[in-house]
């Protein structure tokens, strides 16, 4: 059984594993010329941290991650305004929790990969086309790939997604957001920060810094737009936007990268209508983005690609010969299957960001007073387990 995956992020990377591991051959195809290296730092627990445990990787996963302290509000002068505990959130997912960046996530998936697994870059998909027996993914350079399955993980702005089902504006749902992550050295600033995940306590915008272990400083913002247009110049645009900001902020942007370097997007989701059409099924924020106000997408992507492996081992099993065809009725089945077990974990994290939006991001004073009240109670018992509840949303059983 032959398999072709678009994109070489943490979808696509963690099912590559999974089905070379039942038996496919496994071809993934990356539009981009290289590893990306912009990114931002996610806190990696549930559902994926799980699979990455059943993969072997967690040794990995803790060596390349971080243990940050707290989660911090500093107004314009730096003073601390409100914090949460990491060791308490820890606690509360029984301490399998890491954070980690994103592109340090990739290159341990990537590194797992066997040799037999072929991994191109600089391959960008143009054409699908279904077969009875098969599906074809051509590329600009006029490849023909043919596989029994072919899988979109290639992203919330998916190529194989806008081939199959049309433009994404008819499925992606914008939060109101944009957000951008970069990396720049300065010491001052490194020290300032220590070992906490420091945030401005602002409203409608907020820029955030955290420590890495190079000597160099990771900077993650996020602000209210209500144009989803993607600025030209991604630098300029930040410097318009957090211009105003005191405390860190201003080095943070004096140090900002050409545009090049920096990762901008907008915040959104993605609610398609069913995951799956022919011999092409999507996994990841291909089909199931919860977006960065919500968490763990990286998370419920690793576990949406085993998910899927687990589903189309559980009906076509595992084969010592990778040339052998897929039933294409079993076939059926385990993709209905896959869906199934993941929309309602993807449809409750969704709520959750939505209903969260607010607190996330304050657009008012009062919301942001109210966020702070809220924090400073996070120690009391029972009040803990509700905000992390309220944080991480229904689990995958």
């Amino acid at each position: 059984m032959k398999a072709v995956i678009c994109g070489a992020g943490i979808a696509g990377l963690a099912l590559a594993h999974r089905l070379d591991a039942a038996g496919w051959s496994v071809t993934v195809l990356e539009q981009a010329a290289a590893p990306r290296t912009e990114g931002y730092m996610i806190d990696f627990f549930g559902p994926g941290y799980d699979v990455l445990d059943r993969m072997g990787l967690l040794p990995q996963l803790q060596e390349h991650g971080y243990r940050v302290q707290a989660l911090t509000y500093r107004d314009e002068r730096g003073r601390r305004r409100a914090s949460l505990s990491y060791a308490r959130f820890a606690e509360m997912v029984d301490g399998r929790l890491t954070s980690i960046m994103r592109p340090d996530l990739e290159r341990i998936l990537r590194h797992a990969l066997p040799e037999r697994v072929a991994l191109r870059f600089d391959s960008r998909l143009t054409r699908i086309d279904h077969r009875s027996d098969r599906v074809d993914a051509t590329t600009a350079d006029g490849t023909v790939h043919r596989a029994d399955l072919l899988i979109g993980a290639d992203g919330i702005h998916s190529t194989v997604r806008r081939l199959v089902y049309g433009d994404e504006r008819h499925f992606l749902r914008y939060l109101g957001f944009h957000t951008a992550a970069w990396v720049f050295d300065d010491p001052a600033v490194r020290a300032e920060i220590g070992d906490e995940f420091a945030l401005t306590d602002s409203t409608r915008r907020q820029l955030g810094c955290y420590a890495l272990r190079d000597g160099r400083v990771a900077a993650f913002a996020v602000h209210h737009s209500s144009d989803p247009t993607l600025p030209a110049d991604p630098r300029a645009a930040l410097h318009q936007e957090y211009a105003d900001l005191g405390w860190i902020v201003p080095q943070a942007l004096a140090a900002c990268p050409p545009a090049d370097e920096i990762y901008y997007d907008q915040v959104a989701q993605i609610d398609l209508p069913y995951w799956n059409h022919g011999r092409v099924v999507l996994v990841g924020d291909a089909c199931q983005a919860v977006s960065l106000l919500a968490g763990q997408g990286a998370s419920l992507a690793v576990a949406g690609a085993q998910t899927l492996a687990d589903e189309l081992t559980r009906a076509l099993g595992t084969t010592p010969d990778p040339t052998a065809a897929a039933d294409p009725t079993l076939l059926a089945t385990a993709l209905r299957r896959y869906e199934t077990a993941m929309r309602p974990v993807i449809t409750d994290k969704q709520q959750v960001a939505r209903r969260g939006a607010r607190w996330f991001v304050p657009q008012r004073q009062w919301w942001l007073r109210a966020r702070r009240v809220a924090l400073a109670a996070a120690g009391l018992p029972g009040v803990d387990r509700m905000i992390v509840g309220a944080m991480v949303g229904r689990s995958r059983t």
